[in-house]
């Protein structure tokens, strides 16, 4: 017996006796983590910023292939404006954006179908169907995506006053629709559409939602106030090309170079990186 005891005794003894983490043990593990986590969560927010990146270009993309497909149907791109209505004008004037005519070619028939396109976009026929989100319209790094129902972060270029004064060099007008053969300067090197976000007329029905370029991208000296080429993207924005190309460009882009972009038919001939 007494062997016993002594036996379960020794053996129970070192259960007693084992020793907790210390605080400098602790402390270390802490400071292991913190490290990792510190490592770890730009790699995480760079690989989120990037499948956000590649969604906008597919949302691009699509709409490329939208505006090819009304050309193809329709012998020429989407009037950029129906109805424009000066800051005075009549309020009877439409107003319907080039973004409204590409939806049966975004799948989305349905949805042209239940437009009122008699009726000027902000009609009250028109109000539901004009919060209705889009996807292909929205850029997910848009920071209050969801907070705006029926919105587009893309918009059409009306034309530039960075190469010379004249605003209607681009391929969205008014009352106008512009044929492929009419952009002299070649469907690779002009550009149809540009990130617009936080513009002020950002509703995809909305008619304002062209605009002319007066500054870089993503200036920061731009007035908020106003449709520019601004991208949800830190260094940059994404533009659409006629030629149905998605096109990241930096807001390191020579000012000039930018504007011989957006013109369609004055000859500027420039290389892309």
């Amino acid at each position: 017996m007494i062997g016993w005891w002594v036996s379960v005794s020794s053996w129970r003894l070192p259960m007693r006796c084992r020793k907790a983490f210390s605080l400098v043990e602790l402390l270390v593990v802490i400071a292991i983590t913190g490290l990792l986590l510190g490592l770890l969560l730009p790699a995480l927010s760079a690989a989120r910023e990037s499948a956000r990146h590649q969604q906008c270009s597919n949302n691009l993309r699509q709409i490329g292939l939208a505006l090819h497909g009304h050309h193809l149907a329709k012998q020429k791109l989407p009037v950029g404006c129906l109805e424009w209505r000066p800051s005075s004008g009549p309020t009877t004037r439409r107003q319907l954006a080039w973004s409204v005519f590409l939806l049966p070619y975004l799948d989305q028939q349905t949805l042209y179908d239940s437009l009122h396109l008699n009726q000027p976009f902000d009609s009250p026929v028109n109000s539901s169907v004009a919060q209705t989100s889009v996807a292909t319209f929205e850029c997910p790094s848009h920071s209050d995506s969801g907070a705006i129902s029926g919105r587009t972060d893309y918009g059409g270029l009306f034309g530039e006053v960075i190469v010379d004064r004249r605003q209607d060099d681009g391929v969205f007008l008014h009352e106008r629709a512009i044929r492929f053969v009419q952009i002299t300067d070649g469907l690779s090197n002009t550009i149809a559409v540009g990130e617009d976000l936080y513009g002020p007329d950002n509703g995809w029905i909305n008619g304002r939602n062209v605009f002319v370029q007066a500054h870089g991208v993503n200036d920061p000296n731009a007035w908020s106030g106003d449709n520019e080429i601004r991208g949800g993207h830190s260094r940059g924005a994404m533009v659409l090309l006629c030629d149905g190309t998605p096109r990241w460009l930096s807001h390191t882009t020579d000012k000039r170079v930018l504007g011989q972009m957006i013109t369609r038919d004055r000859g500027e001939i420039f290389q892309w990186e």
